[in-house]
């Protein structure tokens, strides 16, 4: 049902107060009128009968004369004169219808008056069409009733009177209606209009118009309705500037984390991802907002992990593995969330990328069984020969020679590996602390240095090598590390190729880079071992790898120089084809 304004409800109201009040007094006033006139109209007839009853002691009653008097008395005064005689036989009577009298039924006054005493009676006369006035007052003469003096006078004066009183009053009425109704619109105005001011003032406050006011009008209520608004609009919006500070420095805190945080309510549906989390799900926030998390991220064992949270009191942890391009191991966290009595209304779930973190794991402990098995090696057969030499293989010249030279070549290699991680730990050191020099210079002159120091290496199994590198190309380098990492890479490559094969060594400018490249055709790399050829003690081929003499450091060596000159290294290889490892280098 529509609801109606306070200026309607107002209105009504008014104008019956007022129509209710003009009609009230008009009627006291018509009744007080029409009493105190028929009051001095009996008065006068009474009057006028015990004037004429007296006349009736000098004049015969049934003479000549006092019909003459009556007829001389109603036509000067309007009133009708009769004289009925106890048998209610009319003997004198100045109206037109005398014959009317003789019923008394009609006239209750006139048998009312022979029974004793004077009555009067306001009754409509049809003839005249009018109200008329009955007095009838009985005759008596020693005690003995001798009829009833009847005396009628038409009302029409008064109800003339009355008549225009009433128009009189409604139209007083109407307008005393009008007035009422004018004030009351005014002051309903008075009223209306601030509230509106108030209304349209919430309406801007529930739009975002926080600076919405009233102004404060004179009724001392309204003004205290007002200035109570607009101290509640100053809270409400110093309240909104608040929330919307804590919501920005919330969401700034989110979109900075390197960490995923999700929220999800009771029914497992998100409420809320940061920058991270949706990177890390590969999600778009917009729309998986609202819906079931196992809708958009298909993953049994994020979704076991997040009821978890939700049932349990406690913080929950366990790490989550994600599938897709590639694999990543996620450190989940969980806790319940709670509304303000203390129920369990969602849950909050923080994903920490730790893939890096793992892998660098499983590097530190192969690193660690790596180096020890690689150091156990020499150090386990220079222990052994050197007790058979003492338990008495010194007395047989051959076989003292032929151990102590295994011992020797074991302590070379012993030697070498501590040179190596000596070596590697240095230049990680310096990579930490940027401490390398870096200046530009040509290239061609550091390959030239690295190719002349692996010769040796070369010619002994006959390979050819080709530098290919324009003598003006340059780059940031220094000279000393990157002729390390080049005459390593050289070296696997002449370790790695048959005899009589061919060894590519070449650079070139690139998209912005320097690229130093060395290319072999040995008997390559299988793909699953290319990401990891660069760690340390990480062997293709073991038993190999050993034989020819290697420490299981070089590439790691190489790596670190790279990086330390703020660059990166690379391979490609196909089994039983060849290997390229590329240097990738900022140009000068």
């Amino acid at each position: 049902m529509p609801k109606r304004r306070l200026l309607w409800h107002l209105l009504p109201s008014y104008g019956l107060i007022a129509l209710a009040a003009v009609l009230a007094i008009g009627w006291v006033a018509i009744d007080y009128v029409e009493d105190s006139y028929l009051a001095a109209a009996r008065s006068n007839l009474r009057a006028q009968a015990a004037f004429l009853i007296g006349q009736l002691d000098e004049i015969p009653a049934h003479g000549a004369d006092f019909a003459a008097l009556c007829r001389l008395y109603s036509r000067t005064t309007g009133t009708r004169v009769a004289l009925v005689l106890p048998d209610a036989k009319v003997v004198f009577d100045s109206g037109e219808r005398p014959q009317e009298l003789e019923n008394q039924r009609s006239h209750p006054e006139i048998q009312q008056a022979q029974r004793g005493g004077a009555h009067d009676l306001v009754r409509y006369q049809p003839g005249l069409e009018q109200r008329v006035l009955d007095v009838a007052v009985p005759v008596s003469r020693a005690g003995e009733s001798r009829g009833v003096l009847y005396l009628s006078t038409p009302l029409a004066a008064l109800d003339q009177s009355l008549s225009h009183m009433r128009a009189t009053i409604l139209l007083v009425g109407a307008a005393m209606v009008a007035l009422s109704v004018l004030v009351a619109w005014r002051s309903a105005n008075g009223i209306v209009r601030p509230l509106d001011r108030i209304r349209e003032a919430a309406g801007q406050l529930a739009g975002g118009l926080w600076g919405a006011r009233v102004p404060v009008p004179d009724p001392q209520e309204l003004a205290e309705l007002a200035e109570a608004f607009n101290h509640m609009a100053d809270l409400v919006q110093e309240q909104i500037r608040i929330l919307i500070q804590n919501n920005n420095e919330q969401q700034a805190v989110l979109a900075s984390m390197a960490e995923g945080v999700l929220a999800v309510d009771g029914q497992e549906r998100l409420i809320s991802m940061n920058k991270a989390c949706s990177r890390l799900l590969g999600l778009d926030p917009s729309q998986a907002q609202g819906r079931r998390l196992q809708e958009v991220v298909r993953n049994a064992d994020l979704s076991r992990f997040i009821t978890r949270a939700l049932v349990c009191p406690d913080p929950v942890e366990s790490d989550v593995l994600l599938h897709g391009d590639q694999e990543r191991v996620m450190q989940a966290r969980g806790s319940a969330l709670h509304d303000l009595e203390g129920r369990a209304i969602g849950a909050v779930i923080v994903l920490n990328d730790v893939t890096d973190f793992r892998r660098l794991e499983s590097i530190r402990r192969d690193f660690v069984s790596n180096v020890s098995h690689e150091l156990k090696t020499p150090v386990t057969s220079i222990k052994g020969f050197v007790e058979t030499l003492l338990d008495g293989a010194m007395q047989d010249p051959v076989d003292s020679e032929r151990f102590l030279r295994i011992v020797s070549k074991q302590a070379d290699r012993l030697h070498a590996i501590i040179e190596d991680l000596l070596s590697l730990s240095k230049i990680e050191q310096s990579e930490d602390a940027d401490d390398i020099a870096l200046e530009p210079m040509g290239v061609r002159g550091v390959l030239e240095a690295a190719l002349a120091a692996c010769r040796s290496g070369a010619d002994e199994k006959n390979i050819e090598v080709t530098l290919d590198c324009d003598s003006h190309l340059t780059a940031r380098i220094n000279p000393l590390l990157l002729e390390q990492a080049i005459a390593n890479l050289l070296d696997n490559a002449f370790k790695y190729s048959e005899p009589g094969r061919q060894v590519r060594l070449w650079a070139a400018s690139a998209d912005g880079e320097v690229t130093i490249n060395v290319t072999d055709r040995g008997c390559g790399i299988a793909g699953e071992h290319l990401s990891r050829v660069f760690e340390r003690f990480y062997r293709v081929d073991r038993a190999r790898s050993r034989k020819l003499g290697g420490t299981g450091l070089g590439l790691a060596i190489v790596k670190h120089i790279v990086q330390a000159h703020h660059g990166r290294v690379t391979v490609e290889s196909t089994l039983g084809v060849g290997s390229t490892f590329t240097v990738h280098l900022p140009r000068a």
